[in-house]
This record gives structure tokens, sequence and C-alpha cells, in this order.
């Protein structure tokens, strides 16, 4: 089997006396879907904010499509990454938060051009052209011109989803994107999420969606204080869990 996209091992976080990491190790192919499941303060966006940059752990290695996170090396030392060089393995990764964080100034396809024209340098015309593709594919064609204040919240966190696909990433990063929006709204922006899946998007998935969870990952993995607990195919997790502390969550969601 080819390399892993995402490897990420032994990675360890604490905050002040609090262990949001301890010791996981996970890796992802390219294509798949992975799902992390558990409650709150099990780590698991933690774990997110560490594949994104956004946080670095306290131990351990994360690697995407080959190169290490946050290092280089040298001989058998490693040596800090700069922060435009951190910046450029960024653009590695896309990630849709559970705000939407759209520019308030700027309309939906302004804020969908705006890292492919001023970060990646990319032809504007080019840029402007993807993301009326991108739009019209999560059924946004005619908001274009929107401000995010005209926009619902899942209209939002369409555009928002856009934004970071614009970026051309290797591995798209969502962290409980749902959580913010009315119940009415969730089933547009799973949608939109589902086709991501289904064009062969590497996706890592932080949600409480187990419908989504079941019909659409590859992998689901149960975090717990930190600590994997179980990971198997949506199907073992979700339908037949082994570990009582999986029963236990899965029974109290599903309840």
């Amino acid at each position: 089997m080819s390399a892993p996209l995402v490897s990420i091992v032994d990675v360890h976080k604490t905050f002040g006396s609090f262990q949001a990491l301890k010791g996981i190790s996970l890796d992802i192919r390219a294509g798949e879907v992975l799902c992390l499941i558990g409650g709150s303060g099990s780590g698991k966006t933690t774990l997110l904010r560490c594949v994104n940059q956004l946080v670095q752990p306290d131990s351990g290695a994360i690697w995407i499509d080959g190169d290490l996170n946050g290092f280089r090396v040298e001989g058998n030392r490693l040596h800090h990454l700069p922060e435009k060089a951190v910046a450029r393995q960024r653009l590695n990764t896309g990630m849709v938060f559970q705000r939407f964080n759209l520019f308030a100034h700027m309309t939906a396809l302004e804020n969908i051009i705006e890292g492919p024209v001023q970060v990646q340098r990319r032809n504007r015309a080019e840029a402007v052209t993807e993301a009326r593709a991108l739009l019209a594919r999560v059924g946004l064609a005619d908001k274009e011109s929107s401000y995010p204040a005209n926009l619902s919240g899942g209209q939002q966190q369409r555009v928002a989803i856009c934004r970071a696909v614009a970026m051309r990433p290797k591995l798209m990063l969502f962290d409980e994107p749902t959580s913010a929006l009315d119940p009415e709204l969730v089933g547009e922006v799973l949608s939109a999420m589902k086709d991501l899946a289904a064009s062969g998007m590497t996706m890592l998935v932080v949600t409480h969606e187990l419908a989504f969870a079941r019909e659409v990952a590859d992998r689901v993995v149960f975090m717990d204080a930190g600590s994997v607990v179980e990971s198997g195919t949506a199907e073992s997790v979700l339908g037949h869990p082994q570990e009582a502390r999986t029963k236990a969550f899965l029974s109290a969601v599903l309840s």
C-alpha cells in the first residue's frame, strides 16, 4: 500500500495541568474520510489544531504528504521552521471551523477568491471562475454578490467550505461544522460535505452527526480523555462497539 497522506505519531499536548492529548497515533490515506467522535474535552479539536499547526504538540510528530509539520531535519537534528515556512505548510490543509469566520465586508465570491489571489498569487479571472463553480456546486450560484450578513448560517458555512476548497488543499479539516447551526440548516452543510467526500477529498472531520459519520466515513475514531479508545469502520464502531466507554458514549448521544 502507498504511504499515508497524513501520519500522526505519538502526539501529546498539555494545557497547564490538563492533558488534552495522550499519545495519539493515526494514519489517514489519500481520499479517506475519517470522522472523530467523542464528548466535550476528549481532545478532538486539539488534535485538528495540531494537524493545522494552530497548536504545537509538546511531543510527537505529524507528517502531511511526507513533510514534517513545523520542523526541518538536518542530519539527526530537528530545527523549528520560521513562521513563513509554517504558513506555507499550512496551505496543505483547509479548515472549516464551528463559526464561519467570513470577512463581513466581502461578498461570498470575494471571500472565496481572497486566498487564491492574495496568498497563492493565482490569476484573478481563473480564481473567479473556480469560485463560481464551487458556489454552484453547493447550491449558492445566486449568492455570489451577497454579504455574510445577508446569508443564513448554513449558507455562510457553505461559503466557508468553498473558501477552504478554493485553496486546493491536500487535506480538509472540519471542526464540528454544523454545531452552530439551527437544526433545519444542518442538512445543507452535510450535503456539501458529502459531495466533497464523493469527489475524493481527504477529510478529517470532528462531528457529533453520527448519521453523517455512518454514511460517509471510511473510518470512525472514538476519543475519550485525550486518547483513542476505539477505531474502525463506521459499521463496527457505531453499530457494534467493543469498548465500554464507546458503548456508554453512544448510548448517551443516541438516547
